[in-house]
C-alpha cells in the first residue's frame, strides 16, 4: 500500500512537498477507511482539492514520471521539467520518493536527478522498520557503481553476480538501477536480493495512473462474457442510456485509423518494454485514448489481438461506437475498470476524477468504489474540484488535501487535518469561502467603454 509521495524541484513543486496516507490517531470516524499493517494505520483514500493551475495534476504527474523513468529512463522531454520559478533550479537536483508496503514490509524508494542535464545523481532503497529506523538495501551515487546495504547479506553467488551487474551499470546516468536489476534477471524465492523484484513489480504493476485524456489498466474485465455482463449492469446504474456492452475484434490497421500515429507508437512501445521488464509471457492492457477504447492482448511474438467496445442503448436497433458516446459516458469507463479490479494491494491515482460527470454521478461512483473494495487493500488517490463530496461524509478529515500556489508561484500541499475545525462544520462552504485556501483568487478587470 502507498504511504507517502514526496517531490522536490519538479514542475510547480519547488521545495520538498509530501502527500501522506498515514492515518491521524485523533480521528475516529470512518475506521473502515484504514488498513492496519503491523503497528501502522494506512488510509485507503486521499482526495486533493485546488484551483486550476494550482499543481494538482502535477502531483499525479510525479507518480506517472517515477513509473516512466523506471521503464524508459529519463525522457528527453524532461530536461525542462524542473521548477522554473527561479534560475538556480535549472542545475539543482529534483528529488522523487515513494514510501509503500509490499507483503507487509515497508520500503522507501527514490532517486534524484538534474533534469536539465538528464543525469540521475542518486538512487536509494530502504526498508523502513517499525521502531523508526531504516535499513539501507542499496545505494547508488553519481558515477559510482551501486552498492548493497551492509545488512543485506547475499550468498557468495549472489554477491558476485551483483558485483558484475553493478560494475556494468556504472555510468548509466539516464537509467535507474532498480530497473536494471529487473531486466532479464531471475530470482529464487529465497534470494536475499528478491527485494529488487518485489519493489519494482509493485511500483510498475500496482500503481495505476489515470488522467482525463488517457486511461490505462491491465484489467481482464473485457475478456469474458460474465464480466461484460457485470460492466453492463454497473453502467446502467449511472443512468447513461447504455444498456449493454460488447466487444468487437479489429485489426491493427483499423486501430491506426482511429489513433494518431505517435500515440499508437507509444502504446505498443510501452507494452513491448513492459513485457521485457516483467518477463511476462502474455500481457493484457486496456487503453482509453480520447475517443477510442481498446483492449490489447500480446502473447509472445504473435500479432496483437485488439478489440474495441460496442454499446447498445435500450431497445434501439443499431449499436453505437465508443467515440459516439458523451464525454461523461466515456469517462465512466475509466472508473468502471476501478470497480471491476480484483487485484489486491493496488492504488489508483486519478487526475480530475469528476471530469465531465454530474456531481451525483461522482458521488455514486465513490460509494460504489468504497463498497466494492471495503475488505480489500485498494487505495484511491484523486484530484478534483467537486466540493460537494466534502459534505457527503464520504471521507475522513485526514483524507482531504489541498494544493495551492504561494507567492513564489510554487505549489504547496497540506491536509485539512491541520485546521482546527468542529467536526460538524460544513466543509464545502468553508472551502469555497477560502477558509482552507486552494481556490482561485481573481484580479480586478474593467472593460473600457467607448465614448
Amino acid at each position: 500500500m502507498l504511504l507517502r509521495v514526496s517531490v522536490e524541484n519538479y514542475k510547480s513543486f519547488d521545495k520538498k512537498e509530501e502527500l501522506s496516507l498515514l492515518s491521524s490517531s485523533k480521528i475516529q470516524t470512518n475506521k473502515s477507511h484504514r488498513v492496519k499493517i503491523k503497528q501502522t494505520n494506512i488510509l485507503k483514500n486521499a482526495v486533493v482539492y485546488g484551483a486550476n493551475a494550482s499543481g494538482k495534476s502535477n502531483l499525479v504527474k510525479v507518480v506517472a514520471f517515477i513509473k516512466k523513468v523506471l521503464i524508459e529512463g529519463l525522457p528527453v522531454n524532461s530536461a525542462s521539467d524542473f521548477c522554473r520559478n527561479s534560475l538556480e533550479n535549472q542545475n539543482r537536483e529534483s528529488v522523487f520518493e515513494l514510501q509503500f508496503t509490499v507483503e507487509d514490509k515497508f520500503y522507501a524508494y527514490g532517486f534524484s536527478a538534474i533534469l536539465n542535464k538528464r543525469e540521475i545523481t542518486e538512487e536509494w532503497l530502504f526498508e523502513l522498520m517499525q521502531d523508526g529506523s531504516a535499513h539501507n538495501l542499496f545505494m547508488r551515487e553519481k558515477e559510482k557503481a551501486p552498492v548493497l546495504g551492509d545488512g543485506v547479506n547475499p550468498t557468495t553467488s549472489e554477491k558476485n553476480r551483483f558485483a558484475v551487474y553493478a560494475e556494468d551499470f556504472a555510468g548509466h546516468n539516464t537509467q535507474l538501477f532498480l530497473a536494471e536489476m529487473n531486466r532479464g534477471k531471475k530470482y529464487e524465492d529465497n534470494s536475499k536480493l528478491l527485494f529488487f523484484k518485489n519493489v519494482f513489480e509493485w511500483i510498475i504493476n500496482h500503481i495505476v495512473v489515470i488522467n482525463p485524456n488517457i486511461g490505462i489498466s491491465d484489467t481482464d474485465a473485457y475478456y469474458s462474457e460474465e464480466s461484460l455482463d457485470t460492466i453492463s449492469s454497473l453502467i446502467k446504474t449511472f443512468d447513461t442510456g447504455v444498456s449493454e456492452i460488447k466487444t468487437k475484434q479489429i485489426t491493427m490497421e483499423e486501430m491506426s485509423q482511429m489513433v494518431p500515429k505517435d500515440v499508437l507508437y507509444e502504446i505498443f512501445n510501452t507494452l513491448k518494454k513492459q513485457m521485457q521488464m516483467t518477463n511476462l509471457p502474455e500481457l493484457k492492457m486496456t487503453w482509453r485514448i480520447a475517443d477510442g477504447f481498446f483492449n490489447i492482448r500480446i502473447a509472445g511474438a504473435s500479432e496483437p489481438e485488439i478489440t474495441t467496445l460496442v454499446l447498445k442503448h435500450g431497445n434501439l436497433v443499431f449499436d453505437f461506437s465508443f467515440h459516439e458516446e458523451s464525454d461523461g459516458t466515456k469517462r465512466l469507463f475509466d472508473l468502471i475498470d476501478m470497480l471491476m479490479s480484483k487485484r489486491e494491494d493496488v492504488v489508483f491515482v486519478v487526475d480530475e476524477l469528476e471530469r465531465s460527470l454530474h456531481p451525483k454521478l461522482t458521488e455514486h461512483f465513490l460509494k460504489l468504489f468504497m463498497e466494492a473494495h471495503e475488505a480489500d487493500r485498494v487505495q484511491l488517490v484523486f484530484t478534483t474540484h467537486e466540493d460537494t463530496i466534502m459534505d457527503q461524509e464520504l471521507f475522513r478529515r485526514d483524507e482531504i488535501w489541498f494544493v495551492e500556489r504561494d507567492g513564489t508561484n510554487a505549489s504547496k500541499i497540506y491536509s485539512l487535518d491541520r485546521f482546527k475545525e468542529r467536526y460538524d462544520k460544513k466543509l464545502s462552504k468553508a472551502y469555497l469561502e477560502g477558509r482552507y485556501g486552494a481556490i482561485p483568487v481573481f484580479k480586478q478587470f474593467t472593460f473600457r467603454k467607448e465614448g
